[in-house]
């Protein structure tokens, strides 16, 4: 099985990675090629991994990819993932990856938080 990436780059700098198919052995060495070059040419730049369009994981080739994260992460948490399937994050914990603390908050600046305590919570204002 293939996988194919996307590379994005946005206005500050930060890398988007967004991968697309199966992450087997035979795909992940080239990613981890590729991953420490936009690491050693970006080095201030976060690089997260988009993983929503992967449909399979291979077991050879998980252990190569959280290896790579590992490494990549040793000094700095520069590797950020997105879009984890729960299975995959199954997986992970097997290679003892904390994914959870690698894994971009969707909603970290929500600013509805509180939304439902300043407008829900009203009572009925109006007379039947």
């Amino acid at each position: 099985m293939s996988m194919q990436a996307q590379i994005n780059i946005d206005a500050r700098g930060d890398i988007t990675v967004k991968m697309e198919g199966g992450l087997n052995f035979e795909n992940t060495v080239p990613l981890r090629a590729e991953l420490e070059s936009l690491k050693s040419q970006n080095p201030n730049s976060t690089i997260t991994l988009d993983m929503n369009n992967i449909d399979f994981v291979g077991s050879s080739g998980i252990g190569v990819f959280v290896e790579t994260i590992k490494a990549m992460n040793s000094k700095r948490q520069q590797i950020k993932l997105q879009n984890v399937k729960s299975e995959f994050l199954k997986v992970f914990k097997l290679f003892n990856l904390d994914a959870m603390e690698l894994i971009v908050k969707e909603f970290e600046n929500d600013e509805t938080e509180f939304l439902n305590q300043n407008i829900g919570n009203r009572k009925q204002t109006f007379q039947n």
